[in-house]
């Protein structure tokens, strides 16, 4: 018997109490998830046949295939993708950007949703797919998303959304490539955990993320990235895992495991994770990033393509659920024979369908990266006049169709393998597209069904709603904190400890702190002085050095490039030479890019590499209650002249490192390496 839930809300929800232990009784009996909703405002009616109870998603009295939770992800997204319209395929195939409320709410940074800007992109767009950048409190984020999911509720079909995230659990903030943490345990950047070369610790981490990403109503991670750190100029390698290709891969590997949860495809506990970017962004000539126009090539001078790839078999190996392909044109490769198209990876067939589909047989989602669609205007090629603040207006990466009317770059990336469009909603492109004979309804449907699918394997049609108050409870929780904390602190590297500086042995009472916090050395027993001549140890933290050099666009305003030196009028640089000139001095750098030091370590007692740490980790590190075990994920240049020698495409080449790769001391033991 079929029994349709049409009553009062608060009728509805005692009706569903009353049946909840039934349900829970055939839970693990037919793998059955609770179909239930945390929303006091259910959209959809629900129906009960004998014990069990369903949502009528599309509100039609009856149990669809979609709606049944007993048949299999794959039968129940055939079902939903043979009910949707071509407007609804279209719609499936954006991955929209949620909108906030405020200044910068176009991109979707703000402490709350615009929902009336949302529920145009879900009704009218059809749109299900968003990256969320809202900056929040887990509960906060929780009630949010929860909101969202009610407006997807009451669409026709009753589409779940998937929201994803750049990575929060790290130190870094750089819009388009990750997101602040408000809440979350944070861990060491990439590079981290790379310096670390523990593949259970990573796993441990991908567990933990997956864990608060879930309770906050978070989906996807738009994350890990596989690309190699071969040029040491390139400004986003602080979201590598460094410049060694098996390395790489292994850590890729066990990043994707913890997040969805498993080695074997996508579950109900997962977190889909977008393996990034295919295949060979890290190459970048003199450093210049891709989302830039001066940085939209990248180059392999030893012919060293093939190595680039290396990484992303371990996240094929791990069944990784969806593939993020690169922005630049790769100049002047042949792969396996055949010259690649001059055209960014999200337009090239050979890369997409040829090698992602048919060599690696991945069958997950292929997304792109963001605005390679968008126009390349003026402001956007050239860069904005001195003084005009770059807008993200401007923003567009097509780089090698730029002269293709926006439809067609939306027909040849389809054409040539993907299944979802990063960064816009603009679906009527593909519906007038379809319409035109352009392409064809079934092509859509394929796209479609993939996506589905994912959403059926992750339960989101039984319960796309979090709890709130569990969010708060998981998200950033004592224990998962604790164990970021011993992250953060074993991923240092110790590159220079004359006489034994560290430890801290129990003569150093008073220091003198350069950009830590002296509420954190006091804590620690320690007396903090003004000058650094009464101290009997500074402390100082750093930045590696970076240049501005393109300030008038978007990103290059935004993004590290340039020289890795320490030069005199450098305010880090300047506080060592100050401080070391008066008493023993330890220096932490914070290597988001490979610095050169050469003109540091001669002035330090110790020398610490850091990829994020907190003041309380690197404490923990100084006083021996932790050890820094790191191992340097990429070697430290000796000067610039040898980084402008060695070749972007190709791993620990310049002629004398100062620290070679895998370099790192440990407390009262030699050097080791890796390599």
């Amino acid at each position: 018997m079929i029994r349709i839930n049409k009553f009062p809300v608060g009728l509805r929800i005692g009706l569903a109490l009353s049946v909840l232990a039934g349900v829970i009784a055939v839970w693990h009996s037919q793998s059955q998830p609770i179909a239930t909703a945390q929303s006091p405002t259910q959209a959809a009616p629900t129906l009960t046949i004998g014990k069990l109870t369903f949502r009528d998603l599309n509100k039609n009295g009856k149990l669809d295939v979609y709606e049944d939770s007993r048949q299999t992800p794959q039968a129940r997204a055939k079902d939903l993708v043979s009910q949707m319209t071509l407007e609804e395929k279209a719609g499936a195939m954006m991955h929209g950007t949620l909108r906030a409320g405020g200044q910068m709410g176009s991109i979707g940074a703000g402490g709350s949703y615009d929902l009336e800007a949302n529920r145009k992109a879900i009704m009218e767009g059809k749109v299900n797919s968003f990256i969320t950048r809202l900056q929040a409190a887990p509960r906060v984020l929780a009630e949010e998303n929860n909101k969202l999911q009610k407006l997807a509720e009451a669409s026709r079909l009753g589409i779940p959304l998937t929201i994803s995230t750049d990575p929060r659990h790290h130190f870094q903030y750089v819009l388009g490539a990750s997101a602040g943490g408000n809440g979350f345990s944070q861990w060491p950047e990439t590079l981290g955990f790379g310096a670390l070369a523990d593949a259970k610790l990573m796993q441990r981490f991908g567990d933990i993320a997956r864990q608060e990403y879930r309770a906050v109503g978070i989906h996807l991670a738009l994350s890990p990235q596989a690309d190699l750190g071969t040029e040491p100029r390139w400004s986003r390698i602080t979201g590598t895992f460094g410049e060694d290709a098996q390395l790489v891969k292994r850590m890729v590997q066990a990043y994707i495991v913890g997040f969805q949860n498993g080695a074997t495809g996508i579950n109900k506990d997962s977190v889909i994770t977008v393996v990034k970017h295919w295949v060979g962004y890290g190459a970048q000539p003199e450093g210049f990033d891709g989302h830039s126009a001066y940085g939209k090539y990248n180059v392999f001078p030893k012919n060293n393509f093939a190595y680039h790839i290396i990484p992303f078999t371990g996240a094929f190996a791990a069944n990784v659920a969806g593939v993020m392909p690169t922005y630049p044109i790769p100049r002047d490769v042949t792969l396996n024979g055949k010259k690649l198209e001059q055209v960014g990876a999200g337009f090239s067939k050979h890369l997409l369908t040829d090698e992602l589909r048919g060599r690696y047989k991945f069958n997950g989602v292929i997304v792109s990266d963001w605005g390679i669609t968008n126009d390349c205007t003026e402001p956007c090629a050239n860069g904005l006049p001195p003084g005009q603040p770059p807008s993200p207006a401007y923003i567009g990466m097509p780089w090698g169709v730029e002269n293709l009317p926006r439809a067609e770059r939306f027909i040849k990336g389809v054409n040539a393998g993907l299944d979802q469009f990063g960064g816009t909603e603009d679906s009527r492109i593909l519906v007038e597209a379809v319409k035109a004979g352009k392409l064809t309804e079934a092509r859509l449907a394929e796209s479609a069904y993939r996506i589905m699918l994912q959403k059926f394997q992750q339960g989101l049609f039984e319960n796309p709603y979090v709890d709130p108050a569990q969010a708060e409870s998981i998200a950033g929780n004592a224990a998962f904190v604790k164990e970021a904390l011993a992250a953060q602190s074993r991923s240092l590297v110790l590159l220079e400890n004359k006489n034994k500086a560290l430890p801290l042995s129990g003569k150093i009472k008073k220091l003198y702190l350069y950009k830590i916090n002296p509420q954190v050395a006091r804590d620690y027993g320690f007396t903090v002085v003004e000058k650094p001549e009464d101290a009997d140890l500074a402390l100082i933290r750093a930045v590696a050095p970076f240049e501005l050099l393109h300030p008038n666009y978007f990103f290059g305003a935004r993004q590290h490039e340039g020289d890795l030196g320490f030069k005199d009028g450098n305010a880090d640089y300047e506080a060592i030479k100050a401080a070391s000139a008066k008493v023993p001095t330890v220096v932490t750098i914070y290597l988001d890019r490979p610095a050169i030091l050469s003109n540091v370590k001669d002035k330090v007692a110790a020398l610490l590499g850091n990829f994020g740490v907190s003041d309380a980790a690197l404490f923990d590190v100084l006083t021996g209650k932790v050890a820094p075990q790191g191992h340097l994920p990429f070697e430290l240049p000796s000067s610039m002249d040898e980084v402008k020698a060695q070749a972007e495409d190709t791993p620990y080449d310049t002629k004398t490192p100062l620290y070679k790769f895998g370099y790192g001391l440990m407390y009262e033991r030699a050097a080791i390496s890796r390599r």
